[in-house]
């Protein structure tokens, strides 16, 4: 039987899992390392069966209705002889679930030498397919789910990485005078599994899980003592939607979105004011350029602008067509617009996210096909591009930024703008996609990896339909820029109905975070931390190859600086005290009583008041010279300042952070918290600092707690930027 068919014989037959015997015989047959065994079909002249195997032994049932063969009385251990595995199947027929069974025999296997039980896993994850599950078995699965995840293919990297995000580890490579195990044999195995040529890639149209649990790993290899394989349902033919409909590339089209030179809007009215004549207006606030062509049957002016009948009828081709009518209308105009419209996005609901309606979103879409449009949609709000004057929220940046974002959420993506606006953050884009029905989130991403405008993506997903297509522009596109993710839903996990069962364990965050470790990623888990790392990538200049590790605290606010400590902690950076020649130059600075130079540099109002402020720039001098910090976050409590001193240092305080930014050679990051106590008169002041900082390209803060946060996800940009 050839290895293809045991996979295909499952298909056929409507079976939902291979036998144990069948995945065994399939690993060793692909080269994998499983015990000698005899599949028994009767238990008669078992000596002359058993004849060429080496007790002890191990017997198990072989039946396709049981799965959990331990949970049925289907294991026997530490067998002798022939005679005890003939008194085992006896003692096994008798059992009522493995009578109730159809049992087609019993495998008979040698016994693999003790070590650590290990558990490898796979699951083919609808949205981005072959994804390779590491843990530690027995208990440490089933109770503390030890288990690292990576989306295939794999690199030697990925699986080191698997490994030592083990909470077990250690033991592995030997603790308390044990032999470390044979880790080479483990990262070969993951590789040969999952790796660019592995046999989980080779065979994903087949395999729906894997289960090798236990693998044994000792000091002298590896042997897959248990091996269970779920079988995909043989895949049928589909509708070819997924063919554009016109003959422009994705860039080009989405070419004609950013930068529209006319734009149609469906479903603005005459009589009163609804969405659509809420966008013709806020175009026109904007200072849109092109041309706005009002579709409406009857009316001959709308908003002081002439209408047109529909979308084919228009005096130039549509660019851009915003639609916001009645769900059920909007086939048929899309059916009609005859290839005179690029790209329409339709704001209205009632489509695919109810299930009453997942056929007329189908319908949308083949309407779409046949009319020559791609859509945006539906069941979004709108695209904002300064560069081509189009937008969607009210009084939105004017300027083009360098953060392009893509969101499922229309409701959210305004905060993202409105909040970003406020905290310094400029776009190159961000189009809000909802349902997602034609254009995919990976269709915007590999738009801004190729813009020239773009140096770094945000996107905010619920259910994207195209993870893998995601996963395989970070891992392949020419141009890397980091990616910031915000994932909606990840404690949507399905129940867990056996912890040690890889499509278990398999959540819906597994996927991302996966995602996030192999490529140029982050995944975060608030929309403050999606502005925020996005406004620091707006400003800061990654470090290939030396990522964040060692931080310096410089400022007022003794208390603060302690949280800020415990906070970079928690994110794995690290607040250390300087060296002894670090130390006693800044202490020869004879700095007032009540200042602490050791890191965190905690100085009090009284000593920033020194020289004016000018102070700043000598402890800067000797961070900058002789300690080995990586970034420096000065943090300013404004409203301590406040009536101290005949002269306000705030001024050359920012003087000394612009030398800290132009003058000072060495690749370190600065990064400014500015705290407030909340009164008007202080968040004013934080305003206009905030721009000024800003215009030194120094990213701007409210709290110590956040930026640690963002400097661990810089970090990681950094280390995958070295890969």
């Amino acid at each position: 039987m050839t290895i293809t068919n045991f996979f295909e014989k499952a298909q056929i037959s409507g079976r939902t899992s291979l036998t144990e015997s069948e995945g065994k015989t399939f690993l060793r047959q692909v080269g994998f390392p499983v015990p000698k065994s005899i599949l028994v079909h009767e238990p008669t002249n078992l000596e002359t069966q058993l004849e060429s195997l080496n007790p002890p032994l191990v017997l198990k049932v072989v039946s396709k209705d049981i799965l959990h063969k331990s949970d049925v009385g289907g294991v026997r251990l530490g067998l002798s002889s022939s005679s005890e595995v003939h008194s085992a199947i006896l003692e096994m027929q008798a059992h009522p679930e493995i009578a109730a069974s159809e049992v087609t025999g019993w495998l008979v296997e040698e016994m693999v030498d003790p070590g650590h039980e290990i558990v490898i896993g796979a699951v083919n994850d609808p949205n981005f397919g072959m994804m390779l599950m590491l843990g530690m078995g027995g208990i440490y699965v089933e109770v503390l789910q030890d288990v690292s995840f990576r989306l295939c293919p794999i690199l030697r990297s990925d699986a080191e990485q698997m490994i030592d995000e083990l909470k077990c580890a250690p033991l592995l490579k030997g603790v308390r005078g044990q032999a470390p195990a044979k880790i080479e044999a483990l990262i070969e195995t993951l590789l040969r599994l999952g790796g660019e040529d592995g046999v989980l890639l080779q065979y994903e149209h087949a395999i729906a899980e894997m289960d090798l649990n236990p693998v044994i790993l000792n000091d002298r290899g590896l042997s897959i003592a248990d091996a269970r394989f779920m079988v995909r349902e043989a895949e049928s033919g589909s509708g070819n939607l997924s063919e554009n409909p016109n003959s422009d590339s994705e860039i080009a089209l989405l070419n004609h979105l950013f930068k529209p030179r006319t734009v149609a809007v469906v479903g603005a009215s005459s009589k009163k004011i609804v969405i659509a004549n809420t966008f013709i207006k806020r175009m026109q606030e904007f200072g849109y350029e092109g041309e706005i062509y009002p579709i409406h049957p009857n009316a001959p002016l709308i908003e002081g602008l002439k209408t047109y009948p529909d979308l084919s009828s228009t005096p130039k081709p549509v660019d851009y067509a915003y639609v916001a009518i009645g769900a059920a209308q909007i086939p048929g105009i899309l059916r009609n617009a005859n290839g005179n419209c690029k790209v329409a996005q339709v704001i209205s609901s009632g489509f695919g996210e109810v299930a009453e309606s997942k056929s007329l979103e189908t319908e949308l879409v083949k309407s779409a096909r046949i009319g020559k449009v791609r859509i945006l949609g539906p069941n979004c709000l709108g695209t904002y591009s300064p560069r081509g004057g189009l937008t969607f929220p009210k009084d939105a940046p004017r300027e083009l930024g360098s953060i392009g974002v893509v969101s499922q959420s229309g409701g959210l993506s305004t905060d993202i703008v409105k909040r970003g606006q406020w905290k310094g953050l400029r776009f190159s884009g961000l189009v809000t996609i909802g349902n997602s029905a034609d254009l995919k989130p990976a269709d915007i991403i590999r738009f801004y990896l190729e813009d020239e405008f773009t140096n770094a993506i945000g996107i905010y997903v619920e259910d994207a339909k195209d993870g893998r297509e995601i996963f395989n522009l970070m891992r392949s596109s020419k141009t890397i820029k980091p990616l910031v993710i915000l994932k909606g839903g990840l404690s949507d996990a399905g129940a867990v109905a056996a912890a040690s069962h890889t499509g278990a364990l398999a959540e819906n965050s597994q996927s991302w975070f996966a995602l996030s470790q192999q490529c140029c990623a982050a995944l975060v888990s608030t929309v403050d931390e999606f502005i925020d790392t996005l406004l620091a990538l707006q400003f800061l200049d990654l470090r290939k190859g030396l990522p964040v590790r060692n931080v310096t605290l410089f400022g007022n606010g003794g208390g603060a600086s302690v949280l800020g400590v415990d906070a970079f902690a928690e994110n794995d950076l690290s607040v250390l005290p300087f060296d002894e020649s670090a130390v006693k130059q800044l202490q020869a600075l004879n700095l007032p009583a009540g200042t602490s130079v050791l890191n965190p540099i905690d100085t009090p109002v009284g000593t920033l008041l020194e020289k004016e402020g000018w102070i700043a720039a000598e402890i800067l001098d000797i961070v900058y010279r002789d300690t080995n910090t990586d970034v420096v976050v000065m943090h300013l409590n404004l409203a301590a300042f406040v009536g101290r001193g005949s002269v306000d240092p705030i001024d050359n305080l920012f003087a000394v952070m612009r030398k800290a930014k132009s003058e000072w050679s060495k690749p370190i990051h600065f990064v400014l918290v500015l705290r407030s106590d909340g009164s008007e008169a202080i968040d004013n002041r934080k305003r206009e600092l905030r721009e000024i900082a800003q215009g030194y390209r120094i990213p701007v803060f409210d709290e110590i707690a956040p930026v640690a946060r963002v400097l661990a996800n810089i970090s990681h940009f950094e280390k995958q930027l070295s890969k």
